[in-house]
């Protein structure tokens, strides 16, 4: 009887105590472990700016949707050929251009995918010019673009001009979610965190056609014109966000080409101060009626087929002098929450990312590494002086049209940033001249994207797979109380 007792006691007991270590290896498999591998899923957007298209192809994995940091950018494909906007007279080669781009896309989606991949064209500045001028024009541009990426096995979205609003907010967002500064992980209390306010990062776009400022200011804006919202991870966003249409690069330069005419005396050669000297360029004066930036009816100039040559000075603080003019400073009187002709702004606050035009002209006059301001103005005032054959034969891989603008470019930015938005020199060290973050490019096409499918949720992300603590301690718990119950046995056999 009593080694029938023994045995059955002792095989209970092996049995709790197998029991229990299979829950214990059971306990440490975390949920990653065994869910099954990942979907991952893709999406596109063009980005149609005014002097050329880029198409951006993302992805991410599935189950990984409504968290952060899980885009990344699988290509980028530069369009071949100007800007949409430039199809006006023949909108059908609007969206023969995007072909080579699509079918390289189709490359890296697995067919499985592509039907489901969300893809978007996103037209800005040049466009927005465009319909002012001609919008039956643009609106046939953005209907042969539709038709074409209709014709590819995507699942195709819309093709519509941005708001110059919209195309700033959407570089805010994506600059944030590349650099996780909307949510991060801590370790310490296993859920996200939002970062403090102030390491919010700014935006700064410069295009052909227009220019972007958004930020995150101290306090709310109070001119709501110039506001947007956002519910983002559970954390409400009130950012100011401006878009100055011609004020990009291009539109600057033709303005200033047309200013320095109107005010020369000579009909026939103008001396510019911001092309080298040497540099000559003909301009045909009717041109400046092609785009509503420079069409304006001006009493000095008549806009007839007459070319006029512009000779480059190479003069540095002339440049300057010129490029300020196109500026209205006035308008803002004394007011400090003010940029030009009348745009409200309030301080800028935190660091900025300045992308775009900005990084590639810094970028090609070796100023991204966070010069001091002093250092940059000097760099800029030396290049300026230097003459067309020194240029020409320093950089002999350098674009021939594009060389000769850097000075002028240079100092609009310097205008640009200091006195209209009103940094300063404590604050130039905040800005940071950059083209990507992360693994993507800056710009606005992942933070569009990631608002039109919802990749960024208004509530905050739930806790990490895993385990989650209070379940853990009951499974400790559990482990403990079969081994004692165990050894209780045990130990009762043997008093028996």
């Amino acid at each position: 009887m009593f080694d029938n007792k023994k045995h059955f006691t002792t095989a209970i007991v092996g049995a709790l105590v197998a029991f229990s270590v299979i829950a214990l290896v059971l306990s440490l498999v975390k949920i990653e472990d065994v869910t099954l591998p990942p979907v991952v899923k893709y999406g596109m957007v063009f980005d149609a700016g005014s002097s050329h298209t880029s198409l951006f192809v993302y992805e991410w994995d599935s189950d990984k949707e409504n968290d952060t940091g899980v885009v990344s950018q699988t290509l980028s494909c530069d369009v071949q050929g100007q800007g949409i906007s430039s199809y006006a007279n023949d909108p059908p080669k609007a969206g023969d251009s995007l072909r080579e781009c699509l079918d390289k896309a189709l490359k890296v989606i697995p067919a499985a995918k592509q039907r489901d991949a969300p893809a978007y064209l996103g037209a800005t500045a040049g466009m927005r010019l465009l319909r002012e001028q001609n919008s039956s024009a643009a609106d046939h541009i953005l209907a042969t673009v539709a038709k074409t990426m209709r014709q590819y096995p995507v699942a195709f979205k819309g093709a519509r001009i941005l708001t110059g609003e919209e195309e700033g907010a959407y570089g805010w967002i994506t600059i944030n979610y590349l650099l996780d500064s909307f949510m991060k992980y801590s370790p310490k209390t296993h859920t996200w965190v939002h970062p403090e306010a102030a390491n919010i990062f700014g935006a700064l776009d410069l295009g052909g056609a227009s220019t972007q400022i958004s930020f995150m200011p101290e306090g709310s804006v109070t001119n709501w014109n110039e506001a947007s919202e956002f519910m983002l991870y559970g954390f409400n966003y009130n950012i100011y966000t401006h878009s100055y249409l011609c004020y990009g690069q291009n539109e600057m330069l033709k303005r200033l080409a047309k200013e320095l005419i109107a005010e020369s005396s000579s009909s026939m050669h103008v001396d510019h101060p911001c092309y080298p000297k040497d540099y000559n360029e003909t301009v045909l004066l009717s041109s400046f009626r092609t785009s509503p930036c420079t069409n304006q009816s001006d009493p000095r100039l008549t806009l007839d087929n007459k070319n006029v040559t512009l000779q480059g000075r190479g003069d540095a603080s002339g440049c300057l002098t010129a490029v300020r003019k196109l500026f209205n400073f006035s308008a803002c009187g004394q007011s400090q929450d003010c940029t030009f002709d009348g745009v409200y702004q309030p301080p800028v606050r935190g660091q900025f990312i300045a992308f775009s035009a900005f990084y590639y002209n810094f970028k090609f006059l070796n100023l991204t590494e966070g010069q001091s301001l002093a250092t940059v103005r000097e760099n800029i005032k030396h290049f300026c002086t230097r003459s067309w054959e020194d240029l020409s034969s320093s950089y002999p891989e350098e674009n021939p049209e594009r060389l000769p603008k850097y000075c002028a470019n240079a100092n609009y930015i310097l205008t640009l940033l200091l006195d209209a938005y009103k940094f300063n020199e404590t604050s130039w060290n905040n800005i940071f001249f950059q083209m990507k973050a992360g693994s993507a490019d800056v710009g606005w096409t992942l933070g569009y994207m990631l608002n039109l499918t919802n990749m960024i949720p208004a509530e905050a992300p739930a806790r990490l797979k895993g385990h989650v603590p209070s379940l853990w301690a009951v499974a400790v718990a559990f482990i403990i109380l079969t081994l004692s119950l165990g050894l209780a046995a045990l130990l009762v056999l043997l008093w028996v």
